[in-house]
């Protein structure tokens, strides 16, 4: 899979990719804007080109406030990233190269305010989807949020998502209309954080679903 020509469907504003990432980027500025004042700590699993995220910041009252670190496999996604938040003037971002499902890449800087998981779940087995909610009620602060997409072909992994992270303390935010043609969820963490487990593994990335 050319992940880097997977983007181009968030060029064509008609397209789901499109809708799904405007309808992500309303949910994150949501979470901005409902943040205590002072720092925000996140992190972006498969961050891709971080368009969830940068878009969200570039305009956002909150911008310089934002403490991001983008994790994502592909060099070239990777470099267009690390491009855009310059371009865009957010220092606060830092893009490292490697395996997101690694939980190596967020434990010097967990627990934080926002956790995204944008495009990850469909690209998993039902067990890591588990796994990776398991994980974020580690990784978020309490209060912190979890904005997360999933496909909704059949089966439709969606509202099972959603019960997950409720069962492991997270408030529903935001759930996306099924009419929509995509999932896009929110959860809030109403507890404080689990400890950081020894496990290194989280997921891992099972690119031949093609199912972002």
């Amino acid at each position: 899979m050319d992940w880097t020509a997977w983007h181009a469907g968030y060029d064509d504003p008609d397209s789901v990719l499109a809708r799904r990432l405007a309808a992500v980027q309303e949910v994150i500025r949501a979470a901005l804007d409902d943040a205590p004042p002072g720092p925000v700590a996140a992190i972006s699993m498969c961050a891709g080109q971080g368009r969830d995220l940068i878009g969200a910041l570039a305009s956002h009252p909150r911008r310089d406030d934002v403490r991001a670190r983008l994790v994502e496999l592909d060099p070239r996604n990777a470099a267009v990233a690390e491009q855009s938040a310059r371009q865009a003037g957010l220092a606060g971002i830092a893009v490292v190269r490697g395996d997101a499902g690694l939980m190596r890449h967020y434990r010097d800087v967990a627990p934080v305010d926002l956790v995204l998981a944008c495009g990850v779940f469909g690209n998993l087995t039902d067990a890591d989807v588990l796994r990776t909610v398991e994980a974020c009620a580690q990784l978020c602060r309490e209060g912190g949020t979890v904005v997360w997409t999933r496909h909704r072909r059949p089966p439709d992994l969606v509202p099972v998502i959603a019960d997950w992270f409720s069962a492991r303390g997270f408030e529903q935010v935001y759930l996306s209309d099924p009419a929509a043609g995509f999932g896009v969820g929110a959860h809030r963490l109403c507890h404080p954080p689990k400890a950081l487990p020894g496990a290194d593994r989280i997921f891992t990335f099972v690119p031949e679903k093609q199912a972002h």
